[in-house]
């Protein structure tokens, strides 16, 4: 079962709070998704890191309901 961009959304913002989170659906076909995340959370941390803690928010679902998701990420600026 595929997920919707609206509970990747929900996912993505309930484990990083404060996070801005926009979901793209790249084909239209629930399956293949980009997630642009910017988030204070971030800041000192390498990109590895920021992505491993969106994958820790996703809660075990890639590769399962979530099948592609073309992550980019930032830190907040002040």
């Amino acid at each position: 079962m595929a997920m919707d961009a609206s509970e990747i959304e929900r996912l993505i913002r309930e484990g990083i709070p404060g996070a801005e989170v926009r979901i793209e659906d790249l084909r239209g076909d629930g399956d293949h998704y980009a997630a642009y995340v910017t988030a204070a959370a971030f800041k000192g941390k390498s990109r590895v890191a920021q992505h491993q803690m969106v994958y820790a928010a996703l809660g075990g679902r890639m590769g399962n309901e979530l099948h592609a998701l073309a992550l980019t990420t930032a830190a907040t600026q002040d």
